[in-house]
């Protein structure tokens, strides 16, 4: 699945174009990488997203879905990386 969709999907972003434009911003990075909207996420991957707080907000990918999911089981789909606690 592609990263913006995965995004608009995962409803970690509402909006599919506004996914497309952060992702050309450079706001979203996979696995250490910058990545454009087109990118094919699979599970494991780790997605950094610039919302623009102190910090990037990390991600890790548990299930791409084939298509669209249920509101209940959006968040489902990914697991928030806290990072204070990564870095003790």
């Amino acid at each position: 699945m592609r990263l913006d969709k995965f995004l608009q999907v995962s409803r970690l972003i509402k909006r599919r174009t506004v996914a497309n434009s952060i992702c050309s911003r450079g706001r979203v990075l996979i696995n250490g990488h910058p990545a454009k909207a087109g990118k094919e996420l699979s599970a494991g991957d780790i997605l950094s997203i610039d919302f623009g707080e102190e910090e990037p907000i990390l991600y890790e990918v548990l299930e791409v879905p084939p298509g669209n999911v249920p509101r209940g089981k959006a968040s489902t789909l990914y697991r928030r990386i806290n990072t204070s606690e990564d870095s003790e």
